[in-house]
């Protein structure tokens, strides 16, 4: 069963982004980035070390560095069930 992307943040999950900075393959001394993005849990963030484990053993350019940001989109003070009609004319 598919998890919608709101269902997911209510339940703490938060939007993030990564970028990777990898050496290329062929060319040792040059660098190249890569952004990936998912929904994943702070502080523990097991998606994107699951990825990180599969970059190491799976992508032939090793990993200089990573930076990541995580946001949670829906905070507990922001979300709240509204009821009531506005009528304007």
């Amino acid at each position: 069963m598919q998890v919608s992307e709101t269902e997911m943040m209510l339940k703490g999950y938060g939007l993030t982004t990564a970028e990777f900075f990898y050496h290329m393959p062929d060319y040792v001394h040059v660098l190249n980035s890569y952004t990936w993005q998912d929904y994943d849990t702070a502080p523990d963030h097991p998606r994107l070390f699951e990825f990180v484990e599969f970059w190491q053993r799976e992508i032939e350019g090793p990993l200089h560095s990573v930076r990541f940001i995580h946001r949670k989109l829906i905070a507990p003070g922001e979300w709240r069930n509204q009821v009531g009609e506005f009528r304007i004319h």
